[in-house]
């Protein structure tokens, strides 16, 4: 039993030892000596950068100079353009509303029409009650003017101010809503 363990002891150093002999060091100065042969090779040239150009600020001379930003600046040059065109859109402020230019358009529709002694009546629905117009009478909210009626529809042209605050004009149209009930 003695003779087997020392077998089994002597077997062991010795594949010890042959393990130990592969980890020489021939194979690392091979290694060594090529990465500082690559090393030597391989240069990174990083170009030089350019010089930065001088900034020569602006200068501002004020004077008698109205600020670019001076919101009554705009509102000035407004009101000459205004006064040099002399004419332009506007609604008659000083005319005297008729009683269906106190409800919207979007509140009033077309149910039928009427054709009495040669003029085309317009019936229109606001809310629970009915109201006959004509070509120029006015109606809605942004002063609108019948236009034309025919047995379709009622044509209106609006006067409106746009995002400038200048007047347009805008065309409406009120078309004929037909009746949903069913004959029986």
């Amino acid at each position: 039993m003695k003779l087997l363990r020392l077998s089994r002891s002597l077997a062991a150093l010795t594949a010890l030892g042959a393990l130990l002999s592969g980890c020489g060091s021939s194979d690392e100065q091979e290694v060594r000596a090529w990465m500082k042969q690559v090393d030597a090779q391989a240069r990174v040239a990083v170009p030089a950068l350019a010089e930065p150009k001088n900034f020569i600020p602006f200068a501002y001379v004020q004077g008698d100079a109205l600020d670019p930003f001076n919101p009554n600046k705009l509102l000035a040059e407004l009101a000459r353009t205004a006064a040099r065109e002399g004419k332009g859109l506007k609604p008659d402020l000083e005319r005297r509303k008729e009683f269906l230019e106190s409800f919207p358009l979007d509140t009033m529709k077309m149910v039928g029409t009427l054709q009495q002694r040669g003029i085309y009546h317009a019936v229109l629905q606001i809310d629970r009650s009915v109201h006959q117009v004509v070509v120029g009478q006015h109606l809605g909210q942004n002063f609108g003017l019948v236009t034309s009626i025919n047995d379709n529809s009622v044509r209106i042209k609006e006067i409106v101010q746009d995002a400038a605050g200048d007047w347009v004009e805008r065309i409406a149209t009120l078309e004929l809503q037909e009746s949903k009930e069913t004959s029986k």
